[in-house]
C-alpha cells in the first residue's frame, strides 16, 4: 500500500478516522513510529495549511496505536516568526501519541556552520547488499528498501547505519518523507544486547537541518547510535543524510530495551 492511502482520511479537523490497511504498517501491536509521527504531522499541516517550514519536533509515543484513532491539533503558540503546533493521536479515548511541531520562518543568519560529512560515508546503495530480504518486521519489508551502509555486522559497537528509501514515494513531499523515515532503523543498542529481546521507542525529538531536502532516487542514509545503555534503556542519537552526505536530520530517542 502507499503511504498516501494511509494519510487519505486525514482532513485536519479534530475527528475520529479509520486508517485503511493500517495492518500493513504495524510494528508488533502498534503502528510503526515513523508512520504514527507522520499522521500527527499531517494532521497539523492540514489543520493549519499556511504554516512556515518545519524546523523541529518532539514526539512522545505514549501507547499503542491501531487503525481506528482520533486526531487533534491546535496552535500552542504563534509568534512573529515561530508557530508551535500541538498534535495528538487518541486511541479508545486515551492519549496514544503527543507531538509538538515547531514551524519557523527563515531569519538572517548570524551563525553559519555546516555539519560535516562522515569520513566513512558509504558507497552508493547499488554497491551494497540488501539488509532485510526475508528478515525484519513486516511493515519494513512491505514499505521500505534497506541496504547496508557499514561493514560491521553482528555484535559490536552499538551503531546501525543503512541506506533506506520508501518503496512507493508517489507525490509525498520531502519533509513528510523524512518524518516517515527518521526512525526506520532498530536502535544501535541492539548490537550490544547480551541476548535477543523486544525493544520499544519511548520518544523521538529531532531538528530539521534543511527545509527543502533533496536526495538521489529517494535514498537516504540513516544511522542509530546508542550513546549510553543501561537499566533497560538506551539513549540513541538518530541522524539522516542525503545521498551526497549532507546531514538533514539530527535527533535523539529514548528506547526501552527488554529481555
Amino acid at each position: 500500500m502507499t503511504i498516501q492511502r494511509l494519510l487519505a482520511p486525514i482532513t485536519g479537523k479534530s475527528a475520529a478516522v479509520s486508517l485503511p490497511d493500517a495492518e500493513k504498517w504495524m510494528q508488533g501491536r502498534t503502528l510503526y513510529g515513523g508512520a504514527s509521527a507522520l499522521l500527527a504531522y499531517t494532521q497539523a499541516t492540514r489543520a493549519f495549511p499556511d504554516l512556515p517550514p518545519l524546523r523541529a519536533a518532539q514526539i512522545g509515543f505514549v501507547a499503542p496505536i491501531g487503525g481506528d484513532i482520533e486526531l487533534r491539533a491546535e496552535v500552542a503558540r504563534q509568534g512573529r516568526s515561530v508557530t508551535q503546533i500541538r498534535s495528538e493521536i487518541h486511541q479508545d479515548g486515551k492519549l496514544a501519541l503527543t507531538a509538538f511541531f515547531l514551524f519557523a520562518e527563515q531569519r538572517e543568519p548570524n551563525a553559519v556552520f555546516t555539519a560535516e560529512k562522515p569520513a566513512d560515508f558509504p558507497t552508493r546503495p547499488s554497491e551494497n547488499d540488501d539488509a532485510i530480504s526475508d528478515k525484519g518486521p513486516i511493515f519494513l519489508r512491505n514499505n521500505f528498501e534497506i541496504r547496508r551502509a557499514q561493514d560491521a555486522r553482528g555484535p559490536g559497537a552499538p551503531v546501525v547505519r543503512r541506506w533506506a528509501r520508501l518503496k512507493d514515494r508517489g507525490n509525498l513531499d520531502p519533509i513528510s518523507e523524512l518524518v516517515l523515515l527518521g526512525d526506520v532503523l532498530p536502535p544501535g543498542a541492539m548490537r550490544a544486547m547480551q541476548r535477543q529481546g523486544p525493544i520499544s521507542s519511548i520518544n523521538w525529538s529531532f531538528n530539521l537541518l534543511n527545509t527543502n531536502p533533496q536526495t538521489e532516487c529517494g535514498w537516504w542514509v540513516s544511522e542509530n547510535a546508542s550513546q549510553h545503555a543501561d537499566a533497560g534503556y538506551s539513549s540513541e542519537r538518530l541522524r539522516l543524510w542525503n545521498s551526497s552526505g549532507e546531514q538533514v536530520i539530527d535527533g535523539l530517542q529514548s528506547v526501552a530495551v527488554f529481555g
